[in-house]
């Protein structure tokens, strides 16, 4: 029985999406930690995609709501910072939603070591394939767009403007 219920809170979680980019959900975005059920009470711990995220008290009163309508009676939604959220915990899915939603998916930013950071003397890539022709000759315009998490950018080759999602 306790697995049956696992499954039906899970299922409720992976369908709530994100309130600033509605095409993803919040699973997609790699934002769930992890669904525990105790009894009759499901504890969701999630990672906001950066401390100051505008958005964390819509996804926890979401969250919130999507179980209690489901028959859950006692929710709890944990916030935990530790490990940073990356976007490389973004799903092959999310990133293919991503993209149809004309959205440039952001590369994958690699291992998190501690310790010294290492220097590097050269520009990292700023090479973004566009999300409409696939062109990667683009041109970013604007450091930040309509979420703190995307900047804007242009195709020269099919004169599109889009967003890019910034690897963090």
């Amino acid at each position: 029985m306790v697995t049956t219920t696992r499954i039906d809170a899970r299922t409720v979680v992976a369908q709530v999406v994100d309130p600033e980019m509605p095409m993803l959900t919040l699973d997609d975005l790699g934002v769930v930690r992890g669904v525990d059920v105790d009894g009759d009470t499901v504890t969701v711990t999630i990672t906001p995609t950066y401390s100051g995220c505008p958005a964390i008290e819509v996804m926890r009163d979401d969250l919130r709501a999507g179980l209690t309508a489901a028959g859950w009676p006692r929710v709890q939604v944990r916030t935990v910072f530790s490990p940073p959220w990356s976007t490389d915990w973004i799903s092959v899915e999310g990133r293919r939603k991503l993209g149809e939603a004309g959205i440039a998916p952001p590369g994958r930013s690699g291992p998190r070591t501690t310790g010294p950071i290492p220097l590097t003397l050269t520009a990292p890539s700023t090479a973004v394939r566009c999300p409409r022709c696939g062109s990667p000759a683009t041109e970013e315009f604007s450091h930040f767009g309509p979420t703190p998490c995307t900047a804007l950018r242009r195709c020269p080759t099919c004169r599109e403007p889009f967003e890019h999602m910034k690897p963090i």
